[in-house]
């Protein structure tokens, strides 16, 4: 789970535990897309009761998952950001404790399950909701490779490394006119064991 630095942070078990709920992984993925967010807006966007997102913002902050943005605050209202970095779950899986495995499970489905849904979103967006000059900017890309264990490392390595390069490129333009936040995936991982021609070894 990356955002948008190549500086990271390996989740402890005791954050881990704390964003291991449907809604607060929500929270923190919706404050990676949009920015700064209050407990009323987040409401809005996820449809429950400010009181409810108030809760779950207060426990994620207890853990430094988020923080608060201070100047922007008021008496009555705060706002609530997540620090910029990438994200990694405690492993291997194996090493974890029963509780910690089960609650990097619930992060982990959760964040895919979000991020499958924000590509079918994008998907299935009508043209009449394609802002000018981003129809066709996007890039969605499935290939097959046959590869050693040690090359796909080195495939990782290499793709991290355009991502990373990519985030100081762009860094701080947010706020610049005609830009917008996108969603930048790469994706490597070796399928259920096969055959040359791809069948299932029944073996």
């Amino acid at each position: 789970m990356t955002t948008d630095d190549a500086q990271g942070r390996t989740l402890e078990p005791s954050a881990l535990k704390a964003l291991a709920h449907p809604l607060r992984v929500r929270i923190y993925d919706l404050l990676s897309e949009r920015g700064p967010q209050t407990a009323s807006s987040l409401a809005a966007l996820i449809g429950e009761t400010s009181g409810a997102t108030s809760y779950h913002l207060r426990a994620l902050a207890a853990h430094d998952l988020i923080r608060e943005v201070p100047e922007r605050g008021t008496a009555r209202e705060r706002w609530w950001d997540r620090p910029r970095g990438r994200i990694t779950m405690p492993g291997p899986a194996e090493a974890m404790s029963p509780s910690n495995r089960a609650a990097a499970q619930i992060v982990t489905t959760e964040f895919l399950r979000l991020r499958h849904q924000t590509l079918m979103d994008y998907i299935n967006r009508p043209d009449s909701e394609q802002p000018e000059g981003w129809k066709d900017a996007g890039l969605i890309m499935t290939t097959m490779l046959d590869i050693t264990p040690e090359q796909m490392a080195e495939l990782r390595q290499e793709l991290t490394a355009v991502v990373d390069a990519a985030v100081e490129r762009y860094r701080g333009q947010e706020s610049l006119p005609g830009t917008r936040r996108v969603s930048l995936r790469a994706e490597v991982f070796d399928l259920p064991a096969a055959n040359s021609r791809g069948m299932l070894n029944q073996e």
